[in-house]
């Protein structure tokens, strides 16, 4: 499958942060097929939705996040836009915009500037059902927790520090896709 070539070529297949990052965009993966499957009304392209959250997360590589061995120059919060650059030097523009707009529950400009985030100025919102399908499921799972799944009323305190639209987002996500 070509989503492993591609972080392959970024990444160590022997080494402990490309196991982390597999097994986590593994689970992404499966549990975001499995929310579009369960949907079929939404018709989200199950196709893309795998293949984009197995490559989600290629960007940590270049971050400073020592618990998951990655030791690159960046905030570990830039690895979504350092991610999409890295796809679209691949040639896989759509797969880009799952990558930079899967953070938390989307990042606004508004949060940008308020929290002098170190990104781009502009929004990284999930727009299309896969990207949101995808941002939905990575909520629950952590890199540096592979083994446990958390629950949403975890999720739900672990994004009280984002403020009350992050919040909004995953409760709309939670009826919509859970329901």
């Amino acid at each position: 499958m070509y989503p492993f070539r591609i972080i392959e070529k970024y990444y160590d297949s022997r080494s402990r942060v490309y196991r982390i990052l597999v097994e986590h965009s593994r689970q992404v993966a499966d549990m975001a097929v499995d929310i579009a499957k369960g949907h079929p009304e939404m018709e989200a392209d199950i196709s893309f939705i795998e293949e984009a959250a197995l490559l989600h997360d290629i960007g940590i590589i270049c971050c400073n996040a020592t618990k998951i061995d990655c030791y690159g120059t960046f905030d570990y919060i830039c690895h979504g836009y350092i991610g999409a650059e890295m796809l679209r030097a691949e040639g896989y523009p759509r797969h880009a915009l799952v990558c930079e707009r899967h953070t938390g529950t989307g990042i606004s400009l508004r949060m940008i500037e308020e929290q002098n985030l170190p990104l781009p100025r502009r929004d990284f919102m999930p727009v299309a059902i896969e990207e949101q399908i995808i941002c939905f499921a990575d909520k629950f799972f952590s890199k540096s927790k592979c083994d446990t799944k958390m629950g949403v009323d975890t999720i739900r305190e672990e994004l009280k520090k984002y403020g009350e639209d992050t919040i909004f987002r995953f409760n709309h996500w939670c009826k919509l896709f859970l329901e």
